[in-house]
């Protein structure tokens, strides 16, 4: 009797009919995957398939600031440009709450792209969504107060995570909304003074989704739809 199939935690592969998932499963990798572990630097010889943890895509500045543009769970995959042709682009993404996944050659995940199938339909899903992802960060950084971004982030967040508590701390979240260290902490004790959130040692807990929802701004749910549209979280 042939050993049963695996069950993947990540949303791509868990989406694969046996006979794609049967041609990737000789080339993906398991791997522990670190606090801070860089995963692509601008370029990359590989793939990662999150089952879970979380990584951030981050575009930083000439004055040594940066930004979060993007976050990636177990809904995607991290190295979506390689699949597009791209050799290299800006930026860099990395761990930014510990987990687990898998690795695969960049080429050989662009090979089984380019088959049609139920692969390239997903990750064609997942683009889309990440471009509407882009588009809504970009206008929300723009526009929108500390408060409603820091609950939109960690919103975000806690959609890709299976846990309430995250190790978080204040300076990684500044860093990840691009603002100062002392505005992240004021905008964070607003929602910690609500009820919201708790915060203590280097952890954020989560302690009322429902009206954290209601502090985020209007971009966690344009985004949040367009993910549930999609089928992706």
């Amino acid at each position: 009797m042939p050993p049963p199939t695996r069950k993947y935690q990540n949303r791509v592969l868990a989406a694969l009919p046996e006979a794609e998932i049967n041609r990737l499963k000789p080339h993906l990798s398991p791997v522990n995957l670190k606090l801070r572990e860089e995963l692509l630097d601008g370029k990359s010889k590989y793939a990662y398939f999150l089952e879970d943890g979380l990584a951030s895509v981050v575009l930083p500045m000439e004055n040594g600031a940066t930004v979060e543009v993007g976050v990636v769970g177990r809904e995607g995959v991290v190295g979506l440009p390689m699949l597009l042709g791209a050799k290299t682009m800006p930026g860099q993404t990395y761990i930014q709450i510990a987990g687990s996944g898998f690795r695969i050659k960049a080429q050989c995940l662009r090979d089984e792209f380019e088959r049609p199938g139920e692969l390239r339909r997903h990750l064609h899903k997942y683009l889309l969504a990440n471009l509407v992802q882009s588009a809504q960060n970009a206008a929300c950084n723009r526009v929108h107060p500390i408060a409603e971004r820091l609950a939109r982030w960690l919103l975000t967040c806690h959609d890709r995570v299976r846990t309430d508590r995250m190790p978080l701390t204040h300076e990684f979240l500044a860093a990840m909304l691009g603002t100062p260290r002392t505005t992240v902490t004021l905008a964070a004790g607003s929602l910690h003074h609500a009820g919201l959130i708790e915060y203590s040692r280097g952890h954020v807990t989560i302690k009322n989704r429902s009206k954290l929802e209601s502090a985020a701004c209007e971009c966690y749910r344009v985004v949040r739809n367009e993910f549930d549209r999609l089928g992706l979280l």
